[in-house]
């Protein structure tokens, strides 16, 4: 059984871990440089984990196989990073802690997730279209939103398969 909570400082290699675990399966479909890109810095995730804002799911051994990273966007939880341990795939354990974030976020008074990704990987965009999640368009694409896919941009991300989405938390 798995269930998530928010995670502790200790647990932020294993964070790290599972990250760079989760990119195998874009090296499987030919997306080396996204696969190889290195995870998120502890002091980035750090911060986010004193915030309350990194939560990881645990199995029944307590140990983290899955992970969400949130910030604060344009008034919404922007989710900066999900990932989960490829061996823990398939079972419902992203989606969990998305709804977990949504929760976080409407006790806040927050009125939306948001997140940038590719548009079509399977385990992307049109998994995030089944969690909730659509497609931003034009003027929907909100100014920090703009900034967060030119800095993708910047780092070698192909802005034509980068997309925003955003998900209602009401």
């Amino acid at each position: 059984m798995v269930r998530s909570r928010i995670a502790r400082g200790d647990e932020l290699t294993e964070v790290q871990r599972i990250e760079v675990a989760s990119g195998a399966p874009f090296r499987e479909i030919g997306m080396i440089d996204v696969a190889d890109m290195p995870p998120l810095p502890l002091d980035v995730l750090a911060d986010r984990q004193r915030a309350g804002r990194v939560w990881v799911a645990v199995d029944a051994d307590d140990r983290a196989v899955g992970f969400v990273v949130v910030d604060l966007v344009d008034g919404c939880a922007h989710v900066l990073q999900l990932s989960v341990d490829p061996a823990y795939a398939r079972r419902g354990i992203g989606r969990g802690l998305l709804d977990d974030v949504a929760g976080w976020a409407a006790g806040r008074g927050l009125p939306a997730l948001t997140l940038t990704t590719f548009r079509g990987v399977p385990w992307n965009g049109p998994y995030y279209a089944r969690c909730g999640f659509r497609e931003l368009t034009g003027g929907e694409v909100t100014a920090g939103l703009a900034e967060l896919l030119a800095a993708e941009a910047a780092l070698g991300l192909d802005p034509a398969e980068r997309i925003a989405m955003r998900r209602p938390v009401g």
